[in-house]
């Protein structure tokens, strides 16, 4: 008898069953688009579009900020990859052999995972896919948190989470098919060990939550079950790439699947074709509409301006939209609550004002660590009364979203992490102590004299706001400043917020919220010239273009349209281009549609720091020149990523002249071993290369052979050693290298038999050999030389002068 003939013929266990399918049912038919509040859940088969899920995982750093990643990904070309359908998540692609167990999937905050999950697990209660399944079981980490101290067996831990399983006993897990769906392991305050000895594989025996899990993933407990995880990437690598069979990323909306959410969302034509034109007149709208979250924001907030008739341009920049969207939340809760006439944001009531503030304190407390999910201790932490919360339902249920829990506790988070950054911003403007100070500067005990001075000026601003002090612009330096030393731009956003509040337009929206302040068009326009002349020494090329979107969100348009010009210019003007010009221009060159033929930073006319500031706009050309640039490991960091796109453009690579550490050739060599990179022509004439350096780099090519065509590693001390590693690139079977430059590369006759023998190994390619300025004499090159007489080989030039 078969194992599901069994299963079925159990009555007992098909009512178990056939129940718990009636319960998740129920569970994931209804959703909350960023709202819990009574009778505003949507059935989620009427307002789910298909998100585009790929393959594979992006290479892109991803401790990035994921604004950053959602501008990667709006570059990235579908046709390179095979799309797939969550229902799908678990079936082999053809020519897939392997069976898939483990799949992981990846995406940012907000751009669909647990819909994804919700859409998969109702499709199977409701009969209509993976009905090889016979049981689903969905966990998330948020719940799995409130019990991690505490011991379970892994058949316990169903019937706590799932009480419709109390009568499921261990040997009919032996027998069903199984699919565990752990969702949001970014979340996750249990600590993963996979290097943990400690092997469990009966359901029943008890064991620590991370024990279970490791050995759920690891195969030892239930090894024929299915496993579905999903994380923001950030957090992705706590499963190591090993006990994982498929990897996938939830890229969001397309295009075509923005439009299609709008109109799915809005039955009045009309109203969804204006909001699809707005957003696409504001290419930081348009990036964020990638997340489903940003769409429903943005209709949230167009849909009520056009509603009530609302005078005014709509809102272009994310500042101006988040403004918007805390006032139509706050409006909502007075018009539930009240019951009177509509106020203007200016009669914002102390009530509100008070919640919102310390909402704006949590996000800021919370910002620096990453950490978006909350308990009740940590609202309390901040004087919030989570008693009242259900109250505000336009601010805490919308802005902040409850879920209520397994045992009755409530976990709390932002709609999204950019509402978090965005209630921070409006905190950090609104405090006035000096705890927001001491934040970004840290303590004041331990400042330098000079800082001190700093700080008094910034306090004297937050203490007296009635009074005119220049501190504001002092301040927006320092913040600036902070964010751009973050290695991942977890600030960036926040920033950008935080300038774009220092407008007159968004404090009259906001009306008391922010206090008073001196937004005076000298001081806006002291705000601007810092950034514009702020210093990018030392500084990440991506960080810095993080200064132009702050110049963006404060409607400073010039260097904007500069940059416009100097693109749309057949003869590129002779003026000199300045640093903030230079950030602006590579974000436009990288974001283009237009793949830049060459991008040759010699040609611009600029200043040292403004060249580096280019580098980014190498992941959107097809061959970069990088000569005597001075390129830190931060940017050789830059030019991997732009070897590791999918798909990466670049072709050549000529980073001639520039003193490389061996960390920056490690981080190069990365990009290189990458299977997306394509490059077929590569210099790193005199860059100072190392045996170490070299071992990497030949290692990397090793890996990835079969494109590379031209390679010129001339004026580096080689030496014998150097050259004894590139034989064993040569000697690959997939190298297809036609010409090498080893001039002034300190070699000897040991070096010349070297590459003869390793030619003679495999000698199909290699047709142009340069070993001139090494002091070679004729014999040392005869092996050599011999070649180029054989017809057996396709060695036709070798200069050794």
């Amino acid at each position: 008898m078969s194992q599901d003939l069994q299963i079925h013929t159990d009555r007992g266990l098909q009512e178990v069953l056939d129940e718990h399918r009636i319960s998740l049912r129920e569970r994931c038919e209804h959703v909350t688009e960023g709202s819990d509040e009574a009778g505003s859940r949507t059935l989620l088969n009427r307002i789910y579009t298909e998100l585009y899920i790929t393959e594979g995982q992006s290479e892109e750093v991803n401790s990035q900020h994921e604004v950053r990643q959602l501008e990667t990904a709006s570059k990235m070309e579908s046709l390179h990859e095979t799309p797939i359908k969550c229902q799908d998540i678990f079936k082999a692609l053809p020519g897939q052999q392997t069976p898939i167990r483990v799949v992981l999937t990846y995406g940012v905050a907000g751009v669909g995972k647990t819909f994804s999950v919700q859409k998969f697990t109702l499709d199977w209660t409701e009969g209509s896919e993976n009905q090889d399944v016979s049981l689903l079981v969905l966990l998330s980490f948020r719940e799995l948190n409130l019990i991690r101290d505490e011991r379970y067996s892994l058949l316990e831990l169903l019937r706590v989470f799932h009480p419709t399983l109390q009568k499921v006993r261990a040997e009919t897990l032996a027998v069903c098919k199984l699919l565990f769906i752990f969702d949001g392991l970014d979340e996750s305050r249990l600590w993963l060990d996979f290097n943990l000895s400690e092997a469990v594989s009966d359901v029943s025996e008890k064991s620590s939550l991370n024990v279970l899990l490791t050995n759920l993933i690891k195969g030892n407990l239930l090894p024929s079950a299915l496993i579905w995880i999903t994380s923001r990437p950030a957090a992705a690598n706590q499963i190591p790439p090993s006990y994982v069979d498929r990897v996938t990323e939830v890229r969001g909306f397309t295009d075509v699947q923005k439009e299609e959410y709008f109109r799915r969302r809005f039955s009045d034509e009309d109203v969804s074709s204006r909001i699809i034109s707005h957003i696409k007149t504001s290419r930081s709208l348009h990036i964020m509409c990638l997340i489903p979250v940003f769409c429903w924001i943005t209709a949230t907030v167009l849909e009520h301006m056009m509603s009530t008739e609302q005078r005014g341009e709509l809102p272009k920049t994310l500042t101006d939209m988040y403004s918007h969207f805390l006032l139509v939340q706050t409006k909502r809760k007075k018009k539930k609550y009240d019951e009177g006439p509509q106020m203007s944001p200016e009669e914002l009531t102390r009530s509100d004002r008070e919640v919102l503030l310390k909402l704006g304190r949590l996000a800021f407390e919370h910002l620096e660590n990453g950490n978006i999910m909350f308990y009740q201790e940590d609202l309390e932490r901040c004087g919030l009364d989570v008693s009242e919360a259900s109250v505000y339902s336009g601010v805490c249920t919308e802005i902040f979203k409850r879920e209520s829990v397994i045992l009755q506790k409530t976990v709390y988070c932002f709609v999204h992490l950019s509402v978090q950054e965005f209630l921070a911003a409006v905190h950090c403007f609104t405090n006035r102590n000096t705890d927001v100070i001491e934040a970004f500067f840290g303590d004041v005990k331990h400042m330098e004299s000079s800082s001190k001075s700093l700080l008094k000026r910034i306090t004297t601003f937050f203490q007296t706001p009635d009074s005119f002090d220049p501190s504001l612009d002092v301040f927006l330096k320092y913040a600036m400043e902070k964010s751009l030393k973050s290695p991942n731009g977890h600030l960036d956003l926040f920033v950008r917020f935080l300038h774009g509040l220092s407008l007159q337009s968004n404090q009259r929206l906001l009306g008391d919220l922010l206090g008073q302040t001196d937004n005076s068009p000298e001081m806006i326009q002291r705000v601007i010239k810092n950034l514009k002349q702020m210093n990018s020494d030392g500084i990440s090329p991506d960080r810095s273009i993080n200064i132009f979107h702050c110049l963006m969100e404060m409607n400073d348009l010039s260097v904007h349209q500069d940059i416009q010009d100097f693109l749309k210019s057949k003869k590129r003007p002779k003026k000199k281009l300045s640093g903030i010009q230079c950030s602006a221009l590579a974000y436009m060159l990288q974001m283009s549609e237009e793949v830049l033929c060459v991008l040759d930073l010699s040609r611009y006319n600029t200043s040292a720091q403004g060249r580096l500031r280019l580098i980014p706009a190498v992941r959107n050309c097809k061959a970069a020149s990088f000569f005597c640039c001075g390129l830190s490991e931060t940017h050789c960091e830059v030019v991997a990523s732009a070897l590791k796109s999918n798909p990466s453009h670049l072709k050549s690579l000529y980073l001639t002249n520039n003193k490389l550490s061996d960390s920056a050739v490690n981080l190069l060599s990365a990009g290189l071993k990458s299977p997306n990179c394509r490059l077929d022509t590569l210099s790193l004439s005199d860059c100072s290369l190392s045996e170490i350096s070299c071992s990497s780099l030949i290692s990397a090519l090793k890996a990835n052979p079969s494109h590379l065509r031209y390679l010129n590693l001339g004026y580096n001390k080689l030496q014998d050693s150097g050259v004894e590693l590139l034989c064993g690139f040569l000697k690959s079977p997939d190298c297809r290298l036609e010409t090498l430059r080893l001039s002034h590369c300190s070699l000897s006759k040991i070096s010349c038999s070297s590459l003869a023998s390793a030619l003679k190994s495999n000698p199909s390619h290699l047709r142009t050999l340069w070993l001139d300025e090494n002091k070679l004499k004729e014999p040392d090159v005869k092996p050599l030389s011999d070649l180029l007489e054989d017809p057996n080989y396709r060695l036709k030039t070798l200069r050794w002068s």
